[in-house]
């Protein structure tokens, strides 16, 4: 039996860092009443939360939407074999993986920031709009927006953030024409190409998918900016993706990316996990992740 976990609070435990984590009430009830999402990317298998009670016998495989170590304990306590389970090693180097400085080669106008008087620097040579982004987070969390100076509720956020995550990752502001990302499964030291997707979101917020197929999302990503700025963004994430990801991750990710209002692409975020976009093309294009 393959069980299929969906554990949309993957995010927030990764930000979190503890085997003891535990979820806000609402993600529970929201895993509990959704966990059936994973049913559009596998063709067999058992839904469930992580909060639901396991099957005692006859589990052979598991998929997780995320991988953290808070799911593991939750796994193991439910009596689910640990030689099923990544390893504490794994999932450490996951962790790490997905702090947002990883990134930084892919985004050559963002920075990480640990001081106050960095950001200020920054704020002074010419551009006073930036976006400030947790190290960990996702789906539109862990993001703080400052516009011409720090006020002392900026200043209270970054201090925090910096003593708990090491960093903020400062990004400038962009003129957002379209919100995509690009859908892979590094597997067997590869890299595939799941597909596109295509997302609606506000300041950074992640609000729905776009339902559309590859070819439909291209033509219009290609309406935004063109058909060669589109490829090259791909073949150079790709690249990157193939160098420093698949060598130390298995299972599926995505990159998600803007199109601005003068055509330029942009790396804004990398996910190791399933995700939404995911879930969308599996429902126009069918199931993807066999």
């Amino acid at each position: 039996m393959k069980l299929l976990i969906f554990n949309p609070e993957h995010d927030l435990s990764l930000a979190n860092g503890s085997r003891d984590f535990v979820a806000p009430k609402s993600v529970v009830e929201f895993a509990r009443s959704r966990a059936s999402a994973m049913q559009y990317l596998y063709s067999d298998g058992l839904c469930l939360s992580a909060y639901d009670a396991f099957p005692a016998e006859g589990i052979t495989e598991v998929v997780a939407w995320g991988w953290n170590a808070a799911l593991k304990k939750s796994l193991v306590r439910g009596g689910v074999a640990e030689s099923l389970l990544p390893s504490d090693e794994e999932l450490a180097l996951w962790r790490s993986l997905q702090h947002r400085k990883t990134l930084l080669p892919l985004q050559h106008d963002s920075i990480a920031v640990a001081y106050i008087a960095d950001m200020e620097r920054l704020i002074a040579s010419g551009n006073p709009r930036w976006v400030l982004k947790a190290p960990w987070s996702g789906a539109g969390r862990g993001l703080h927006w400052i516009n011409g100076s720090l006020c002392e509720n900026d200043r209270a956020w970054l201090r925090k953030t910096v003593a708990a995550q090491g960093c903020v990752v400062a990004e400038p502001w962009r003129d957002v024409a379209a919100d995509f990302a690009l859908e892979y499964i590094s597997r067997n030291g590869e890299l595939v190409f799941v597909g596109y997707s295509l997302f609606k979101a506000h300041r950074g917020v992640y609000r729905n998918n776009v339902l559309a197929a590859d070819e439909q999302i291209v033509e219009i990503l290609e309406q935004k900016t063109s058909h060669t700025t589109l490829a090259n963004a791909k073949l150079v994430v790709e690249q990157w993706l193939v160098e420093n990801i698949v060598p130390h991750y298995y299972g599926p990710l995505g990159v998600d990316m803007i199109a601005d209002t003068a055509g330029r692409i942009h790396v804004c975020e990398m996910n190791l996990r399933h995700t939404m976009g995911m879930v969308a093309h599996a429902k126009v294009n069918g199931m993807p992740l066999q």
